[in-house]
């Protein structure tokens, strides 16, 4: 397993509300891969995500199918990424 490889599958876990890709809408980054261990990043536009439990199981599941473990902390997004993120989402809402 590479690290492009655990990149490609992540890209396609999904966000259930935004039809985007948890990685496009700069939720997941950092990721990288160490032995069996993946290490990432979880990037929240605000604190207290209600769903925030269920993004990072869908991650944490897709991470453990490829036999790895998955090690994680969780941010905040800055100014910026918080930006990018309220466009992609007002674009592409789907609703839950």
């Amino acid at each position: 397993m590479t690290e492009k490889e655990v990149m490609e599958k992540l890209s396609e876990v999904m966000h259930p509300a935004i039809n985007h890709s948890l990685i496009d809408l700069g939720i997941v980054k950092d990721v990288k891969l160490m032995d069996k261990t993946v290490g990432l990043e979880f990037c929240f536009p605000f604190p207290n995500i209600p769903i925030a439990g269920q993004l990072i199981s869908s991650v944490e599941n897709i991470i453990q199918e490829l036999g790895l473990l998955c090690v994680y902390k969780e941010t905040l997004m800055n100014e910026e990424e918080k930006a990018n993120f309220m466009q992609m989402e007002a674009a592409a809402w789907k609703g839950m």
